[in-house]
């Protein structure tokens, strides 16, 4: 039972990891005490992906006339929708297992927990490891609001799950997970009310294109209630039949309260710290109590490594990914170091929005010098063949040397296009360098270079 490489947790960090462990020659075995693929494949990333392109196709269908296409009856069959998110869930699941297969990788199924950086307990087994990788990711965060405890709500898990449509829905939380699934239910007719504390949806993103897109979902139909605290829960009356959650809350306009056939709870994710043995490793934290670690990932525990959710720098699924090959790379004597200075971001909404690099707000709070490049999306004369009637902006940030800082999209496809920025921020591209690169034409993302 003694293995080169141990791993807790199989997101897409842990899953990564033992792939690329397993390439290399490497005895690996993984712990993952619920389902392989981690929150991300099973109840993150890939599930609301799939309900939101449902979604998508059911606007694009309602909307058909604007290219010119009659649809005389559109419909969805919300079942029919879930069933498929699960069916997508299942074969990704069964692909990550096989490549896992593939490598000779040991998989166990079960709660593990760490003695110390040489041993892992499992059910009634100990396992040996020569190095330790801590993937355990992270927990959704339910705030203590008064009356919580005594309310029917959602987390993204229930939502995800649900096969009868509510008339309305409050969203406590205007975040990436809580914009996701206002527009999901919002496609779909949803009466949708977002509540969130800070001056503006998507905190982290770019604010000026935050707005934007939170202009075009009011014009949808969402109520949007911003710098609002949720004070308390509580039941009210049934309405026709349905049970309705009340949210009493208070902004700059004094106190009030909203009810809703369904809440949603989306106010954030934080790193899982407890039952896994964490605690006896007594691993150096930073400030802000996450765990810290060197730019190969690992601990102040030679041997120990830690990398996704539970580092506290990124809660996305990507940068997992690339921490995970970077520990790795340690691990086998290939020269690596993780950079977070190109960490994509984006939203799935429609349209989406996607930025990565600095925002004009983190340079203004860093004092850096900066001017940005704004243009309108209809300069692609692809994105104008796609979308009727729509608009959009890209926003370049440059440095005085003209140096990519930060890029920022409102439109789709914005998740596809923004890569490239990423590339060129990374690799420290003047404005100069990244135009002399041929776009293919007609793309959207001749957009950039359109900026430049």
């Amino acid at each position: 039972m003694k293995y080169q490489v141990a791993i807790i947790g199989g997101g897409p960090a842990g899953y990564t990891a033992a792939e690329t462990a397993g390439k290399a020659g490497l005895s690996v075995v993984l712990f993952e005490k619920q389902s392989l693929g981690g929150v991300c494949l099973n109840e993150g990333c890939i599930p609301t992906k799939t309900l939101l392109y449902s979604a998508k196709t059911y606007d694009g269908a309602r909307h058909a006339a604007k290219y010119a296409v009659s649809v005389p009856e559109v419909s969805f069959d919300l079942p029919k929708i879930i069933a498929r998110k699960q069916k997508v869930v299942r074969k990704l699941v069964l692909g990550v297992k096989g490549k896992l297969t593939a490598q000779g990788v040991t998989m166990v199924n079960g709660e593990a927990t760490v003695i110390d950086k040489n041993h892992v307990k499992c059910g009634e087994e100990v396992y040996e490891c020569d190095n330790l990788l801590l993937c355990a990711g992270s927990e959704t965060f339910i705030p203590p609001i008064p009356g919580v405890d005594s309310v029917p709500y959602w987390t993204h898990r229930q939502a995800l799950d649900n096969k009868e449509l509510p008339a309305s829905l409050v969203v406590i939380g205007g975040g990436v997970i809580g914009m996701e699934f206002a527009s999901f239910f919002n496609s779909l007719g949803v009466q949708v009310t977002v509540i969130e504390m800070l001056d503006e949806i998507l905190g982290g993103m770019d604010k000026e294109l935050s707005a934007l897109l939170r202009a075009e979902y009011a014009k949808r139909g969402i109520k949007f209630m911003l710098q609002t605290k949720v004070t308390s829960l509580a039941n009210a009356e049934a309405e026709g039949g349905q049970p309705q959650v009340q949210v009493h809350y208070e902004n700059a306009e004094g106190a009030g309260f909203v009810t809703a056939e369904r809440l949603l709870m989306s106010v954030g994710r934080r790193p899982v710290t407890k039952g896994f043995g964490l605690e006896n490793l007594n691993l150096e934290k930073t400030e802000r109590g996450n765990i810290r670690v060197d730019g190969q990932m690992q601990t102040s525990l030679p041997g120990v490594y830690a990398c996704g959710d539970l580092t506290g720098f990124s809660l996305l699924a990507h940068t997992a990914v690339r921490e995970a090959e970077v520990a790795i790379h340690h691990i086998i004597g290939k020269e690596d170091t993780m950079s977070y200075r190109a960490i994509p971001g984006v939203v799935y909404t429609n349209p989406e929005i996607a930025g990565v690099g600095e925002t004009e707000e983190s340079l203004q709070k860093k004092g850096i010098a900066y001017r940005a490049v704004k243009l309108p999306m209809a300069y692609s004369g692809r994105f104008v063949a796609e979308n009727e009637g729509v608009n959009g902006v890209c926003k370049l940030l440059l440095a005085e040397d003209d140096t990519l800082l930060g890029a920022h999209v409102l439109g789709n496809p914005a998740s596809e296009i923004i890569t490239l920025a990423g590339m060129a921020i990374e690799l420290k591209l003047t404005a100069g360098e990244w135009k002399k690169i041929v776009f293919p034409h007609p793309t959207v993302c001749e957009i950039f270079k359109e900026a430049l």
